[in-house]
Formats: structure tokens, C-alpha cells, sequence
């Protein structure tokens, strides 16, 4: 590649989970500290950064499409990077097949994003797909000013191995960032504009660590020491593995205001021969049990969960499992997908794959249920008055946009601003979100 002029701005498009947004926000930072500036929407950035996510079907082809659209209107393109779980899985691959970019960077190695930018802009290019122990996260530049629902990963990588997951082996084995790094950082996002932290793991119940006084704790020492934090209104945490559910963490959401009443617990599947196939250690009594003990704890507990419809050798009435799971636990939300192999992992060759179509019917019936569920919850909470996190200003003049407890999107009208918690009543709901009004008696509570 030819050597050319140092970006001015930048793009950066993340995809998939909450992490790979966390991601995006700090890779964000970092071009920011360079003085490179967000390209202003609608126009073309100098550099576009492409944080990838390998769970979707045929992710890596989505990466190739996405860099032949950037090609500008003059037929010159941007200094391109692929970042994320698809880098790190076919990094070389992308470097052979795509001429176009200039640095691939795993999830793990994106601190040094600056630095192989500067090899890019000399024409150079560059692949880093190291996997070193949370070293990144000392390299990162402090937070600045953010919205009022941020994110904090606290814990990296699997050990579970489900056989359909790649994260074992794009994001590397389970650590645990330190308990003061973690403190820290929480502080300075709330003293930067957060109400709210989402911490943020493949595995974030898995977090452990060593307390400011030398104990070890678990994820709910970690909650339970930052809801001490003055200004931190809201803390939730995703994405949980049923196996481990603690009972101090259990405990917390029925003793700690600032836990929401919320809970992400993935089951995948209600079959156990198909729970034991993907190499999940609950069965579906387990689960459903585990879910009474929440429930026990936080009676007002919003449920939501992941599900793969398709996994190979899923028979008709192994589906129907699911199904029924499905009926009795009643999520607030949920997330449903198709089964599709990822390259390496011991369900792509695995026998029984399911044809295409038998996958679509299943899925179109499991997600009708869900989507019964959801608008049945929201209307379950209509005339509840709570808070709601105002975070971005709605399509009318006067209307809000925010947070409910329980992760429900709702919106009212009045004179507020982002970042406010307003006392609302929810008068009605839609399968997406709420319309409320804000009680005559409540005040910014900012």
C-alpha cells in the first residue's frame, strides 16, 4: 500500500453484543486522543473501523460486503480496519482476501490500534491478533464525558466450550479484571455523565476478585460495593451462564435498591438431549428452578434469555420443549436465532443438521411466543409508577425517551433533560414500549 495523509476523522461500526459496543466506545477514545474527530453523519470518514461479531450467520461474508461499500464517491476508499471476533478468527484471511484494509485487530489487541495506525498511514500493513491477559485495559485513555447508560466490562473470555461458541477461541479463557481497576473506572464514569453502569462479560458472574480489603468477593461484593458509588444510580450486568448463579448474587437483587430488577440468563434450548449436545451444564429443571430462587428473592424480576432454534439433530418434539419452557417461565424480552456453524467448533460437524426451512418455521414460532410474552409482561406493568432514566430526546417536540426497571423503553412528554430520573406512571404498552406521563408530584431527580 502506498504511504498516505494521517485521518482526520473516523468511523467506527460496531456489530453484535454490548461488549463489542463497549468496544467500539473505546477504540472511539482512543482515535479521539490522536485528535481525530467522528466523521459528522452522512459524511465519509478517513478512517472506518469495522468491530466485528462472528455469532451472526455469515458474518465473515458481511465483513467483505461492507468493505466493498466503502469505496467513496471519487472510487478512492478509506484507511480500513477490521476489529472484533471476525478479525481475530480469520485475520489472515482477511489481510489475503481484501487488499483494501489496512489493520486487522482482535478484541483483545485493540489498544494498539493507535500504533498500526501509524504503520497504515506509512502504508504499512498490519495484523495483531494476540491474546494477552487483559493487558489493554491499562493502555486505554480515561473516560470523558459519556451518556447516562454506560458500559463496563468487568470480565473477559469462556471456559464453557458450548459446542456451538466461538467465544472460547476469539475471546480466550475466562479472567477477571481487577476489583480497583474496576472502582476506578466506575467513579470516573459516573463522574463523566453515567446514572447507570451495565458491567459488562461473556461470563460477567464469573467475575471474581480481591476487594479493597483483601477479600475475595464475587460479582455481588463488586455490585455491592459500587452501589456505594455517590451519583451511581442504576447498576445492571449481563451476560450470565447458569452455572454461575451464586447465592450472593441471588441475595443482591432482593437487598441492593441500585440492582435493577432485571436478569439476562441464556437457557438455549428446552430439551436436555439438546442442552447435553451444546455442552450446557443446566438441564431445563435446573434452569427453571434457578429462575424460582430469583424470582423468590426480587418478586418484580424481569426475565430475558437466548435461544437457539435448529441445533443439530433437534427433533420436532425436542423443539416443542423449548416451547413449553417458553410458556412457563414468561419472558419481558428474549433473543431467538437460527442455528448456524461456525467454522471450528464441534456442532458444525455434528450430524443431523436441520434443513434451512425447518429452521425458519421453528423460529417464526418460537418468536411468536416471545413476542406474546413481551407485550404480555409490558401490559402487566401498566399503572405502575416508577423511574425512567431519560436518555435521548424523542421524534415530537417535548417527548422523552428512557429506561424503565425493567429495561422497558418508555416515553412522555415535559420539560427534562438527558440524564434525569423522572417519576412516571406507565398508562400504556405496545409490544416495544411504553407510553407514560410523568406524576404531577415528581421533580428531576438529577
Amino acid at each position: 500500500m502506498k504511504p498516505t495523509t494521517a485521518p482526520r476523522t473516523y468511523r467506527v461500526k460496531s456489530f453484535g453484543c454490548q461488549m463489542n459496543v463497549y468496544d467500539g466506545e473505546r477504540m472511539a477514545e482512543m482515535l479521539a486522543t490522536r485528535g481525530i474527530k467522528p466523521a459528522p453523519e452522512g459524511e465519509e470518514a478517513d478512517l472506518v473501523v469495522l468491530n466485528t461479531c462472528h455469532i451472526r450467520e455469515k458474518a465473515a461474508e458481511k465483513v467483505y460486503s461492507d468493505i466493498g461499500r466503502l469505496q467513496k464517491a471519487d472510487g478512492t476508499k478509506p484507511l480500513i480496519a477490521v476489529a472484533g471476533c471476525v478479525a481475530q478468527a480469520e485475520g489472515e484471511e482477511i489481510m489475503a482476501r481484501a487488499p483494501a484494509v489496512s489493520m486487522v485487530v482482535g478484541p483483545q489487541a485493540y489498544h494498539r490500534l493507535p500504533e498500526m495506525l501509524d504503520k497504515a498511514v506509512q502504508g504499512e500493513r498490519a495484523t495483531d491478533t494476540d491474546m494477552p491477559a487483559i493487558a489493554k485495559f491499562a493502555a486505554l485513555p480515561e473516560r470523558r464525558k459519556i451518556g447516562p447508560a454506560a458500559f463496563l466490562t468487568v470480565q473477559e473470555g469462556c471456559d464453557k466450550f458450548c459446542t456451538y461458541c466461538v467465544v472460547p477461541y476469539t475471546r480466550g479463557a475466562e479472567i477477571s479484571r481487577p476489583y480497583s481497576d474496576l472502582v476506578t473506572e466506575a467513579r470516573k464514569l459516573v463522574e463523566a455523565g453515567a446514572r447507570e453502569i451495565t458491567l459488562l462479560g461473556q461470563n460477567v458472574s464469573a467475575w471474581s476478585g480481591e476487594n479493597d480489603r483483601g477479600h475475595r468477593v464475587g460479582l455481588a461484593g463488586l455490585i455491592r460495593d459500587l452501589a456505594d458509588l455517590d451519583g451511581l444510580a442504576r447498576i445492571r450486568y449481563t451476560t450470565s451462564h447458569p452455572a454461575d448463579m451464586d447465592d450472593e448474587l441471588i441475595a443482591a437483587h432482593g437487598e441492593i435498591d441500585k440492582l435493577m430488577p432485571f436478569l439476562h440468563l441464556p437457557v438455549q434450548a428446552g430439551s436436555d438431549r439438546v442442552l447435553r449436545a451444546m455442552n450446557r451444564s443446566h438441564t431445563a429443571e435446573s434452569y427453571l428452578k434457578l429462575l424460582d430462587r430469583f424470582r423468590a428473592a426480587r418478586p418484580d424480576l424481569a426475565l430475558s434469555g437466548d435461544f437457539i432454534v435448529g441445533f443439530p439433530g433437534e427433533t420436532d418434539a425436542e423443539f416443542e420443549e423449548t416451547l413449553r419452557l417458553v410458556d412457563e417461565v414468561g419472558y419481558a424480552q428474549a433473543f431467538s436465532f437460527k442455528y448456524s456453524p461456525r467454522p471450528g467448533t464441534p456442532a458444525a460437524s455434528m450430524d443431523g443438521q436441520i434443513a434451512k426451512e425447518v429452521m425458519d418455521e421453528r423460529l417464526q414460532r418460537l418468536q411468536a411466543a416471545l413476542n406474546r410474552d413481551q407485550l404480555a409482561f409490558n401490559q402487566g406493568t401498566v399503572g405502575r409508577t416508577c423511574e425512567v432514566l431519560v436518555e435521548r430526546k424523542g421524534k415530537h417536540p417535548g417527548q422523552w425517551l428512557g429506561k424503565t426497571p425493567w429495561l422497558q423503553s418508555a416515553w412522555f412528554d415535559g420539560d427534562y433533560a438527558i440524564g434525569d430520573l423522572v417519576e412516571v406512571e406507565l398508562l400504556e404498552a405496545g409490544p416495544n414500549s411504553l407510553r407514560a406521563s410523568v406524576r404531577e408530584s415528581a421533580l428531576s431527580l438529577a
